[in-house]
């Protein structure tokens, strides 16, 4: 009878083994600033390949309306906790930050030609909510984080929210050090010089998937640094791209496509392992990026001829806007789902799904409850996940400060609803009232007619829906500015990139003809008349070119002027301080500029317009100038610049001034 009971009680505990390891595992990859445009999924680019995230839509479903927040750090909290940003507080990419801020609040003033004041974000996750990460491992899944987290520094990080394995376990908003190794993190070793941080993460996970308890489930973050800056990539990659490139196409960054390539490869390396580890069948994969495609950066590129030009990133064209903006461009992204045995391989859904859905939605389809007590914005979508189109409740958007991106808007909200798409523009209207932009997406996909002021019934129903949330949430939201002054304020400025593109090094170039300077930034070249800046922004205001510091001295430079023997150069321009301008000289034969000689120093007074003149004693063949700004943070402006051999009547002349637009023109 014993032996019986023996029998039967391990039959009951191989069956209860058996039943452990039917539950299904999840990999959940998250892309970082991967635009709707930048994979081959809906036809959008023929320039970046993308040929693994296509293996996994062939196993899923591809989701063609999939929104996210418009920057970071909002979407991984939304995605965690189901919540949207204004209710979980964490409205800005401010989690690496020093500050220790629990909590968004609302700011009590701001700059006299803002309307509205912003709200500051909160600067952690709040390690009391119920996280996926926490309710997935009480359920008894293992648990692991790899890539970037940017919800907190330490005591905020993934070990906090439930993950067992956190790597490298760094909390800033991209690659510490670049994407080639070394990379200088303080809890990981670097690799081979030239390793990519991808090849390394996807090697950890794979490591980690293999060593695993396989008598467990388990729940794996993949997520990627990719395409965040700083931007570099594999040389052999750029090359390749470089070789592709055909200008006058979208996309024109071999740099940006040696990104995209080798975070497609990373995936590839995770589906590999899963089917070579026999656990596909029993792993559901999400593939989901946290923003809207990068327009606001540039990188100065070579193209396979040799020659250099500057670049966005890249484009999310037809869409509007990109990240950082509240227009589809910024929060529209690509999505795939796999779950085996339920989603129809390579199907397509119009569901309009968000990030914060994915909390409801992934608890479901692991049989897990919703927690107690925990409010949840997102809803619960695995019907589309079996083929059916949702019609989706309202969706609702949160970007409650002033920004610095191609088309963007003042502190806003916005709701999505059947075709239509509300933006509420916070005090923004006459005598402190709301502005407001109204689009239908079905017919307008890029969002180029507003028809607010056709349609007030459609605004008032749909901004009725964006108070009742507002109500119910009681959060912070931006107020009227009491510092507001109308004499300052410049309504064209609102969706126009202050400073032009923000150019952006490369943490690895291939070589130095592609190397672009580390955090500089750059007005249109077309402003520039053949200028560049470095080590500064640069904007072109009414009449004259204004350049401010970023951390180091700012210097314009120019390598397509030619005088042979003495020369003189004319500067008009107004210094922030007192001190001396520096001007430096390269001539033919030589590779580099002098570590001594060839500069003149230039005095100047500070906050006076001043016409400076400088003679250049040479008899060699000048081909490059460089004129650095005096030291410190305030900016100087410059008016024009002549240079050129007054005795040869050959003087060169720049005028810096914004184009005024002819009569009856429509400048975009």
């Amino acid at each position: 009878m014993r032996r019986i009971t023996f029998f039967f009680l391990l039959l009951a505990m191989a069956s209860y083994v058996h039943a452990e390891n039917t539950k299904p595992n999840v990999v959940f990859i998250l892309a970082d600033d991967l635009g709707w445009a930048d994979t081959t999924l809906y036809g959008k680019t023929s320039f970046y390949e993308t040929p693994n995230i296509e293996r996994l839509a062939s196993r899923g479903v591809t989701f063609n309306n999939a929104y996210s927040c418009p920057i970071c750090s909002p979407t991984r909290a939304s995605i965690l906790t189901g919540q949207t940003p204004a209710r979980h507080g964490i409205t800005a990419p401010a989690a690496h930050l020093a500050i220790n801020r629990p909590t968004a609040t609302t700011s009590k003033a701001g700059p006299p030609h803002q309307k509205s004041t912003n709200v500051q974000s909160a600067t952690r996750l709040d390690s009391e909510l119920p996280t996926l990460g926490k309710i997935i491992k009480a359920a008894g899944y293992q648990t692991a984080h790899f890539g970037k987290w940017h919800l907190g520094r330490e005591g905020y990080s993934a070990l906090e929210h439930g993950f067992d394995v956190d790597l490298p376990h760094w909390y800033g908003p991209g690659p510490k050090n670049g994407y080639l190794s070394p990379w200088g993190y303080p809890e990981m070793k670097d690799g081979p010089d030239g390793e990519h941080i991808e090849d390394r993460m996807a090697e950890e996970a794979v490591q980690w998937l293999r060593t695993r308890d396989k008598t467990k489930p388990f729940f794996m973050n993949y997520w990627q640094f990719s395409v965040h800056g700083p931007f570099g990539a594999k040389p052999e990659l750029i090359e390749y791209y470089r070789q592709k490139l055909r200008r006058g196409e979208v996309h024109q960054s071999p740099t940006y496509a040696a990104m995209v390539h080798s975070l497609d490869e990373a995936v590839g390396t995770l589906l590999d392992t899963l089917d070579s580890e026999g656990i596909s069948e029993n792993t559901i994969i999400i593939f989901y990026s946290d923003n809207g495609g990068n327009m606001h950066s540039g990188l100065e590129e070579v193209d396979g001829e040799g020659e250099s030009y500057i670049t966005r990133l890249t484009s999310n064209h037809p869409l509007r806007g990109g990240k950082g903006n509240i227009h589809e461009g910024g929060v529209r992204v690509p999505a795939v789902i796999s779950w085996p045995g339920v989603t129809k391989p390579g199907s397509l859904n119009q569901t309009r799904i968000q990030s914060n859905d994915l909390y409801p939605t992934l608890l479901k389809m692991l049989g897990l409850d919703n927690p107690k007590n925990h409010t949840i914005d997102g809803v619960n979508f695995t019907a589309a996940l079996r083929g059916a189109t949702l019609k989706r409740p309202p969706m609702f958007t949160y970007l409650p400060s002033h920004g610095n991106t191609p088309h963007w808007l003042p502190p806003a909200m916005s709701v999505h609803y059947g075709d239509w798409k509300l933006i509420r523009i916070f005090h923004y209207g006459d005598e402190h009232s709301h502005d407001y932009r109204l689009y239908n997406l079905r017919t307008d996909i890029s969002e180029s007619q507003n028809l607010a002021m056709t349609n007030p019934e459609i605004v008032e129903d749909l901004d009725t829906l964006i108070d009742q949330y507002l109500n119910e949430t009681e959060i912070a939201i931006p107020a009227p500015n009491p510092n507001f002054d109308i004499s300052t304020f410049d309504a064209s400025r609102i969706g126009a990139q202050a400073g032009g593109l923000k150019m952006a090094g490369k943490s690895k170039p291939s070589d130095s003809k592609n190397s672009p300077p580390a955090n500089s930034s750059m007005t249109p070249p077309r402003l520039l008349l053949g200028w560049t800046v470095r080590n500064g922004t640069s904007a072109v205001l009414e009449d004259y070119l204004q350049l401010a510091p970023l951390g180091r001295q700012p210097f314009i430079a120019n390598a397509k002027v030619e005088t042979d023997g003495s020369a003189d150069l004319r500067i008009r321009l107004q210094s922030h301080s007192d001190g001396a301008i520096v001007l430096q000289w390269r001539e033919e034969g030589q590779d580099t500029f002098p570590k001594e000689g060839q500069r003149i120093s230039i005095d100047v007074k500070k906050n006076v317009w001043m016409e400076l003149n400088a003679n250049i004693p040479t008899e060699g063949r000048i081909i490059h100038l460089r004129l650095y700004t005096v030291a410190g943070k305030g900016t100087t402006k410059i008016d024009w610049i002549e240079f050129g051999s007054k005795s040869e009547n050959a003087l060169q002349r720049w005028d810096f001034k914004f184009p005024k637009p002819s009569p009856g023109s429509n400048p975009k």
